[in-house]
This record gives C-alpha cells, sequence and structure tokens, in this order.
C-alpha cells in the first residue's frame, strides 16, 4: 500500500513537472511561442505597395486571429497526454509612410513606420489519466514597432505595374514577460527584406499582387532562443470593376510561410522543428477619391489550410488608406 501510494504520489509530482514544462510559451511548436512576427496574409495586394506618388500614405490596418495546437505525448510512468493552446488576439496597427519626391537610383525612394497595439488571450491545458492541468493569460498593450527605413522601386506598363525593394525592421519595443503564455512582445529583433510587386490594369480591372520575403531573427536574451529564418510569400489575383465613381474589386489571397532554419539556443528544446503554413480566403476591396485625397480599404478572410509545428487558425484583415 505505502509503494502504490509512493508511486502515485511520483506519478502526480512527474505529471505537474512536466505539465509546467509543455505549458511553457517556448513548448507550444516551433518558433518561440508558436509564432513568429510575420502575420500569414498580411501583405500581397496593392493596398501594400510603396504610395503611388510623393506624399504621406496613413494606414489603419485590423487584424483579428484565432488559432489553436494539440498534441499527444506519452509521459512515462503517468501515460498518455494531450497537450492544447488556444489563442486570440486582436490588433490594430496604425502605418505612416513617406515617399519623397527627388528620384532616388533612377527609382522611387518612400519609408515608413507601424505601431501595433495588441490584446491577447491565450488558454493552455494538459489532460492525461491523473486529470488536467490548466493555464489561461492576457496581456495588453504597444506591441513590436516596424520601422520601413526604406522602400526603392518605381513602376512600368503605362504605371499599371508597381514594384519595389523593401526592408521591414521589427524592434523589441513590447513588453515581454518571461514565463508567462501571452506577451505582447517577443523580446527579439527581426530583419525582413522584402520584394514587392503589383500589377492593376487600367483598362481590363485585373489585379496580380505579390509579397515575397524573408525573416532573420536575433535570439531572445530572456530565454536563449533563436528563431530560425523563415520564408512567407502573399499574394493576390482579383478582379475590379467601377462601382459607384470608384472601383471595387473581388478575388483571393492567400500565402505560404515556411520555416527553413531550426530554432537554437539553450531555451530551444524543439530546435529540430521547423514551422510550415499554407492558407488562402477572399478578398474585398475598394479604391475611391475624395477631392485630391485617394483612399482605399480591403477586407479579408483567410483560414490556414495546412499548418504544421506552429499554431493554426483563421486571420481576418480589415484596412484603410488614406493618401495625402
Amino acid at each position: 500500500m505505502e509503494s502504490g501510494s509512493k508511486a502515485q504520489k511520483f506519478g502526480l509530482v512527474l505529471f505537474s513537472l512536466l505539465a509546467t514544462l509543455i505549458l511553457s510559451p517556448a513548448l507550444a511548436a516551433a518558433e518561440e511561442g508558436g509564432s513568429g512576427f510575420y502575420a500569414p496574409g498580411g501583405s500581397g495586394s496593392f493596398f501594400d505597395t510603396m504610395p503611388g506618388r510623393p506624399g504621406f500614405f496613413l494606414a489603419v490596418i485590423n487584424n483579428h486571429y484565432t488559432g489553436s495546437v494539440r498534441a499527444d505525448l506519452e509521459i512515462p510512468r503517468v501515460g498518455l497526454a494531450t497537450f492544447g493552446l488556444r489563442a486570440a488576439s486582436d490588433a490594430a496597427t496604425l502605418g505612416l509612410f513617406y515617399r519623397i519626391k527627388p528620384s532616388v537610383l533612377g527609382g522611387a525612394l518612400a519609408f515608413g513606420v507601424a505601431i501595433p497595439y495588441l490584446w491577447l488571450d491565450v488558454r493552455a491545458t494538459v489532460d492525461g489519466p491523473l486529470g488536467t492541468v490548466e493555464k489561461k493569460d492576457r496581456a495588453n498593450g504597444l506591441g513590436d514597432i516596424v520601422i520601413i527605413p526604406f522602400m526603392l522601386g518605381g513602376t512600368a506598363m503605362e504605371g499599371d505595374l508597381y514594384y519595389d525593394v523593401r526592408l521591414s525592421v521589427y524592434t523589441p519595443t513590447g513588453v515581454y514577460r518571461k514565463g508567462e503564455l501571452a506577451s505582447v512582445g517577443k523580446n527579439y529583433w527581426s530583419f525582413e527584406p522584402g520584394f514587392m510587386f503589383s500589377y492593376l490594369g487600367s483598362r481590363n480591372g485585373w489585379e496580380a499582387s505579390g509579397y515575397a520575403a524573408f525573416n532573420f531573427n536575433t535570439t531572445n536574451p530572456a530565454t536563449d532562443y533563436r528563431t530560425g529564418t523563415q520564408f512567407h510569400i502573399d499574394g493576390t489575383l482579383a478582379k475590379h470593376w467601377p462601382l459607384a465613381g470608384g472601383r471595387a474589386g473581388i478575388g483571393a489571397n492567400g500565402f505560404f510561410y515556411q520555416q527553413i532554419a531550426d530554432d537554437s539556443g539553450s531555451g530551444a528544446p524543439l530546435r529540430e522543428f521547423k514551422g510550415r503554413t499554407v492558407g488562402i480566403g477572399p478578398v474585398l476591396s475598394y479604391i475611391w477619391t475624395v477631392g485630391k485625397y485617394n483612399m482605399a480599404a480591403e477586407l479579408k478572410w483567410l483560414p490556414e489550410l495546412s499548418v504544421h509545428n506552429r499554431l493554426g487558425g483563421d486571420y481576418v484583415y480589415l484596412k484603410f488608406g488614406w493618401m495625402f
């Protein structure tokens, strides 16, 4: 009886310790916390090109996401346990971009900044033969500010094609809480060189746009975790028609994301795992003019269709832009 009691106590202690480890964000999946800076489907349409003429472009972007990940784990002397992580987030981002008037290297030059505010709600559970362990966490606040030091590009095909190369720098300005499930900041830098193009036919109304980029990440000093390099591409195919004095568009937006390097550092126990996701969904847009100001709006829903080693769910974007 005493031996059985000791074994049961040992099992409970082991289950609790393992559950605590499993509930750590670092063990959620590949990439620290189960996701990186890249927001699938966030770019890749006419809305995301550099400003079409010299001046300011103001963008307000709202992104809602719900996702989850589940895995079965065999715990020695305890049995099979199911780990689950569910997350919901809302991000309101204010972007301000400016295109200068003089040409640079024969092309147009713009730069900008994007300031996000985030709301996060995360729940993790471990269900096993010895019971259920659950942890909930919420956070909100200023996120990691993105600086775009340059967007260098031009036009072709009588102004129907816009293209540019750019660099986005994700800065660790958001609050990071080590050991917590929800943090509005990631506590490391990321450098994203990318290429953007968008064809929007003035005569035929067809749009074909795309954005491809890499993310090179630094180490989180609080956890000694370095998320591996990532590649991603977003694209849009849509048709635009005249409507009520403007142009309305309907089409599809898709994305492909692949982590191409292992996570590293002493805080990355699942370093051999690489994240991947693919998704596609509908997109609606409208472009109109108020006086001398150009306006644009975009709405899209993007379900993730194939996800590996990261959170998977649905993204909804609502964008509004004003050129002045």
